[in-house]
């Protein structure tokens, strides 16, 4: 299994395509789901699990893998699910997240598939809202895949701290910011309140939509009503990069490209991480970027920028 991940460090070029690579699993049952690859490291059949006191009911203990200690989570299990069975056939996809290595137990994985991000959408309307695990869908062999919010699940398992420290000089956002509006582009419901409870306790303004595609068609808007005034109506963009419809490197390339647009301030904060990141900030011309979740460094962020005009 190991041999399906060989070739990803080829497929970079796919992101600023607007496409991405889905690897796609099963966990107690038929359904099939799917993960971004790039958010995947490794792919391995399930090692003896230890069992660790007090630990979360989600997870099925830790396993010791090249040399490091990581904590598996049982996908079933984390999203209202049977538990993942039979160990010894199942696996283990080791992934990056917000900083950190998890490993995901999952019952089965298949293979991966090339799609457009035109072709992953929100999660239908009635499908559980806050308390969906969904946080989007697409067809594949005519069959319904479903992208887990895996943000979601982590948050529930190990809450992040959304209040900015002290030490970080926040003292003149709101003053310098004055009227401007902070546009907030996020598929997770979850991630989209990380940023806003940061922000708000700083008096800022702010518009959140939920993917790249209304992120976009809100800024086209104003570019309507205001023409040569965009920036003066919205500080800035801060964007998720892996969103439904359109993903934030395009969305940063269409407004690079946007004589109205092309002086915004854009923000990629994401739970992807790595050097192939910088590189693509570079590329599409983005400002920063931030992997999540912290707060601190988003506040900075802002404040370098606000203070650099």
């Amino acid at each position: 299994m190991a041999s399906i991940l060989d070739s990803v460090n080829q497929r970079t070029q796919l992101v600023g395509q607007n496409r991405l690579e889905l690897l796609l699993f099963k966990l107690a049952g038929q359904q099939r789901y799917g993960i971004n690859v790039f958010k995947v490291r490794e792919v391995l059949q399930c090692p003896p699990l230890t069992a660790i006191p007090k630990r979360n009911k989600y997870v099925r203990g830790i396993a010791h893998i090249r040399g490091q200690t990581i904590s598996v989570i049982d996908l079933s299990l984390a999203t209202g699910g049977q538990p993942v069975a039979d160990l010894t056939t199942a696996f283990i996809i080791i992934a990056e997240y917000n900083r950190s290595v998890q490993g995901f137990l999952v019952n089965s994985v298949e293979r991966i598939i090339n799609i457009n991000w035109e072709a992953i959408m929100p999660p239908p309307k009635g499908t559980g809202g806050k308390q969906s695990y969904l946080t989007a869908v697409t067809e594949i062999d005519k069959e319904l895949v479903e992208i887990l919010d895996v943000e979601k699940i982590l948050e529930e398992i190990s809450p992040s701290p959304t209040t900015i420290s002290s030490e970080v000089d926040t003292a003149t956002i709101s003053t310098d910011l004055g009227d401007r509006v902070i546009l907030i582009a996020d598929d997770s419901a979850v991630a989209r309140n990380q940023v806003k409870r940061a922000l708000e306790g700083l008096g800022v303004k702010m518009h959140l939509v939920n993917n790249g595609r209304e992120a976009l068609s809100y800024l086209q808007q104003v570019a309507k009503e205001c023409e040569t005034c965009v920036t003066e109506k919205v500080g800035l963009l801060i964007s998720d990069i892996e969103m439904p419809e359109m993903d934030g490197y395009t969305l940063t390339a269409e407004i690079r490209l946007d004589p109205q647009l092309k002086n915004l301030h854009v923000i990629l904060h994401t739970s992807l991480s790595g050097v192939f990141n910088q590189q693509m900030v570079k590329k599409v011309g983005a400002n920063d970027f931030i992997a999540k979740f912290n707060p601190d460094e988003l506040a900075e962020s802002v404040q370098t920028w606000l203070h650099a005009e």
